[in-house]
């Protein structure tokens, strides 16, 4: 039986799994690794740090599954896009990476549009200069660490150097350089006008790819890290939405999915290069060979879960804990509990700024509307009615463009909940399914794998291996209670941005 490893660099851990040749999961295993935060809003991560986990993780995957190095047929990766890792001409790792959640750089934003000129950007790129991107990076590094610029000499994404450790090759796949600000998203290429106007060297980039195009070979050492065989064939994969999209199936027109991560990502399969006049959407090359994708993100959607988690639910974490059972499966019990609508409570999700459809790194997160009878699960319940809103969001601007969908595929944690599926079916106004491959970007990226080694098309092998097992309709009576409160939803941000900017600007100044 020959097997393809699936690799997803996430942001906390990397997951690694075994898919056999019909698409059936053999095994799965994840390694953690620390998240740097050494000044609010900033986020970081040592490189070194993946190297060391993914080799960890694949070696334990295969002792846990029994198979062989010499099984697994071809190996292919997703990965956190947009993180900056810089190397010097010895390869050597110039500084911890900036992340994808990084928030630093909005003064570079700002002179990358006042250089360049908004619309010019996003004719030449698709897109528009946000904090998360990667070229805004490295001109923070060359306006505020001038000796690490000096030294660098490669430009690369997190997935991307973890390839080079296993193969020795550079190469970057089209997907998920879309989200540097440095492709012509159009024409699949690096954009030579965009990279002299910024003043960031062509040289710094690597080979580009489509994301089923084997990129490398195993390396002789890499192999003896891994338990891996000399010589196996890496494709390019890609970035975690791309890849996440392939493994739940959007591969055509008209599916669309949510991913329920830490960030939250609604995307659309487009068959044509289409970009938002105003890039309020991202318009990216999809991991399917010459295709497309739009999507909208949300920096904090599972991330505020998970935040309210750390916080507010110490007694649902201590009963987790002693029945061996998963604490989120408490707090969406908890959760529905209260009324549609929390009695009149709003969360904004904003607590790491905000992406799509308010592209502001000040932006910040609040309950709207408490009054004495609201309990933990008002609360609980807001939190995800807020996440949910502010993906509709999202959701809106890919309908005005167009697009008409005919379904939603949720992944990511937040997809095992049945009670946020119906949410999202009655707040989207969609039939909300999932499928059976539930491993999202890692699945992806091993489907990535499949093509390109078995020189078959991702569509197909999609086609073959991934069926729909649940199905939630909207509910007409809750979708109609839920137009009001997203109505409200939506006046929260204009209302409130000048007060969340004095906000961050007052703890800014004191920390001066």
């Amino acid at each position: 039986m020959a097997y393809f490893l699936g690799i997803d660099l996430g942001t906390s851990a990397v997951k690694c799994i075994l898919v056999d040749s019909q698409g059936g999961v053999k095994a799965s295993h994840s390694v953690e690794y620390p998240l740097l935060q050494p000044q609010p809003g900033w986020a970081e991560q040592h490189p070194e740090d993946w190297w060391k986990g993914t080799a960890d993780c694949i070696r334990a995957l295969l002792a846990k599954s029994s198979v062989k190095g010499e099984e697994i047929a071809g190996i292919g990766l997703s990965g956190q896009m947009h993180g900056s890792v810089f190397l010097d001409q010895a390869l050597n790792v110039v500084r911890p990476a900036l992340l994808w959640c990084d928030q630093r750089t909005a003064a570079e934003c700002e002179w990358i549009e006042r250089t360049i000129g908004k619309e010019e950007l996003g004719r030449l790129t698709g897109n528009k200069a946000l904090t998360g991107f990667t070229a805004p990076k490295a001109i923070w590094l060359r306006n505020h660490e001038p000796h690490h610029y000096e030294r660098t000499a490669h430009l690369m994404l997190p997935k991307d150097y973890v390839r080079l450790q296993l193969t020795g090759a550079f190469g970057m796949d089209v997907a998920d350089a879309s989200g540097t600000l440095l492709l012509d998203v159009e024409n699949r290429r690096w954009s030579p006008e965009v990279a002299r106007q910024l003043g960031i060297p062509l040289g710094w980039l690597p080979p580009l790819f489509e994301s089923n195009d084997v990129a490398g070979h195993l390396q002789p050492a890499a192999a003896e890290l891994t338990g891996l065989a000399a010589g196996t064939p890496v494709v390019a994969g890609g970035g975690d939405q791309a890849c996440g999209a392939v493994g739940v199936g959007v591969v055509r027109q008209g599916i669309a999915s949510v991913a329920l991560g830490t960030s939250g990502v609604v995307f659309v399969h487009d068959d044509t290069y289409q970009m938002d006049p105003e890039c309020r959407l991202h318009s990216f090359c999809h991991g399917v060979p010459g295709k497309w994708h739009r999507m909208g993100v949300m920096l904090a959607a599972g991330g505020s879960f998970q935040w309210w988690k750390n916080h507010f639910a110490f007694e649902e974490l201590q009963q987790a804990e002693a029945e061996g059972r998963d604490v989120y499966e408490y707090l969406t019990a908890l959760a529905a509990t209260a009324p549609l609508g929390s009695e009149g409570l709003l969360f904004m999700p904003y607590l790491t700024g905000e992406r799509t459809p308010h592209p502001d790194p000040k932006a910040r997160g609040g309950f709207i509307g408490l009054n004495m009878r609201h309990s933990k699960a008002h609360l609980t319940r807001a939190v995800l009615e807020g996440i949910t809103f502010g993906l509709r969001d999202s959701m809106e601007l890919i309908k005005a463009s167009g697009i008409r969908i005919t379904e939603l595929r949720v992944n990511g944690g937040g997809a095992r909940s049945l009670f946020w599926r119906q949410m999202i079916a009655d707040i989207f106004g969609y039939p909300v399914v999932t499928v059976n491959s539930t491993d999202g970007p890692a699945y992806g990226a091993a489907v990535m794998a499949a093509s390109g080694v078995l020189q078959q098309d991702i569509a197909s092998l999609c086609e073959q291996w991934i069926q729909v097992v649940d199905r939630v309709e909207p509910n007409p009576e809750q979708q109609r209670r839920y137009e009001q409160y997203y109505a409200l939803f939506r006046t929260l941000y204009p209302t409130l941005q000048s007060t969340l900017h004095q906000l961050t600007d007052l703890v800014s100044a004191t920390a001066e």
